[in-house]
Parts: C-alpha cells; structure tokens; sequence
C-alpha cells in the first residue's frame, strides 16, 4: 500500500516559512503559562474501563451524537477527554478496533486550549474544537520517525513547520512532530497549508503537536514518545480519527 501518496518532503521558501509560520501563531502556538503538567504519562482516559467491557463495540465515554459520528470503516480512534470545558487539561487515548471490539492501546496526559472546549470554535478563542474529525496528514521540523513506505500518514518535513524564535523557548520545539486534525483545512495537503474553505474566522491550523506543558491556542499537545507512537502506528487504510472535548460534552 502507497503511503497516501507517498512521503512529502518540503524546503521551505523564506516567503513561505513566514506565512506559515503566522497561520501556525494562530491556532496552536504563542505563550499561554508554563504550568508544568504533573500527571503521569500513562494515565487514564477516566472513561470508564468497565463501559468497555460492557460493551466493546463503543468507543467509552462518548455518547451517541458523536459515536455516530464516527465513520463505520474507521479501525483507529485518538479519543481527547478534556478534564472540563474551562480546563486545559486532557487525557488521550489511542483505541484501535479488532473485529467488532474496540480495545485501549496507549494513553498520555495531554493539554488542549488554553481556554478549554467549544462546540462553536472560532479563531483565537483559545478553545479547542469539540467534535469527530478525520486525521489524514503530518509533519514537522523532524523527519519522519516512521519513514519506511506502506504504513503512516503522508508526511511534510519542513523547516516552515519551525516556532518562532520570538516565543518563550519552551515552545520551540512545539511543532517537531505533527498530525493534522481535518478541522477547517484541505485533506491531502501538508498540516501547514494555510487553506481555510470555511473562512479565516472559523479558525484553522489545528494539530496534534508536542507538548510545552502547558495549555494551547486551540490544538491538542502530547508528549514527544506520544507523537511518536502515533506517527508509527495510525494508518491511513485504518481511517483514523480523532474524537475531541470535554467529559460532558463527549458524552451528551
């Protein structure tokens, strides 16, 4: 199987890099707290291992207007539980399906907006979009940590991808790894593509990308052995999606 394309390598343009780098400000970066995240990385979604158990063919924790939101060929499910709809804090959870069972593969303790969720996202609200998004692409300053053709996300590496040296330095390395969520942009270009089909207002450029410990723009920050597992493990013929919000409206 082609890797959707095969792997994108990118050499960014000085006129380029400085495009991409303010659509990048944005959504996911600039300083919002140094708050240091103390829980473990390993810890879990809260979801409620017993409702996977009681019945395995629901993703847990998420109640039926977005479970059916969740397309039917989809085998791969990164399940964003957001501590509350102020919080900036979130648990992620990778689910894959085996026959007609989802089963919890990895978790880590993550942060999304600064501000928390909306159901009503728009740019620089700092509130992370609740909702079933598809993951299609990736990319960043690093190469790729899966690069034999066949399995991951196509994936852009580009020095454009870069934070700005302006920004506190523990955000520098923000954008090494990232996975684009479909939110507001075009399938089947790099994450950075400054596309917005429906309106700049609507905000855009919203990634799964490393974390600085503290709250985002809008994206979702994870450990770097986080963003690495997740770039060698979701498959594009898995249909992988990302399910995202806070506990309660996750399970509205």
């Amino acid at each position: 199987m082609a890797r959707g394309g095969g792997r994108r390598t990118a050499v960014a343009t000085a006129a380029l890099g400085s495009l991409l780098a303010v659509t990048a400000l944005s959504a996911c970066g600039g300083s919002s707290g140094d708050g240091a995240d103390s829980r473990a990385s390993d810890s879990p979604g809260g979801a409620g291992q017993s409702s996977a158990a009681a019945d395995p063919t629901r993703i847990p924790g998420v109640g039926d207007r977005l479970q059916e939101r969740i397309p039917g060929d989809s085998r791969q499910v990164v399940a964003v539980y957001g501590d509350g709809r102020d919080s900036a804090d979130s648990t992620v959870v990778l689910y894959t399906k085996r026959g007609s069972g989802w089963h919890r593969a990895r978790s880590w303790a993550a942060h999304n907006g600064t501000k928390g969720w909306t159901t009503d996202h728009h740019e620089n609200d700092k509130r992370s979009p609740v909702g079933v998004f598809t993951l299609s692409d990736a990319g960043g300053v690093l190469p790729d940590p899966d690069p034999a053709p066949g399995a991951g996300l196509p994936y852009t590496r580009s020095a454009s991808f870069a934070a700005p040296r302006w920004w506190a330095k523990s955000y520098w390395h923000d954008f090494d790894y990232v996975i684009a969520i479909d939110y507001n942009r075009v399938k089947g270009t790099p994450p950075n593509d400054p596309t917005r089909p429906e309106g700049t207002s609507k905000g855009g450029s919203i990634w799964l990308h490393m974390d600085h410990g503290s709250g985002t723009s809008a994206c979702v920050s994870l450990p770097k052995p986080a963003m690495e597992y997740l770039l060698r493990t979701l498959d594009p013929d898995r249909h992988p999606v990302v399910v995202m919000g806070d506990r309660a409206h996750l399970e509205a």
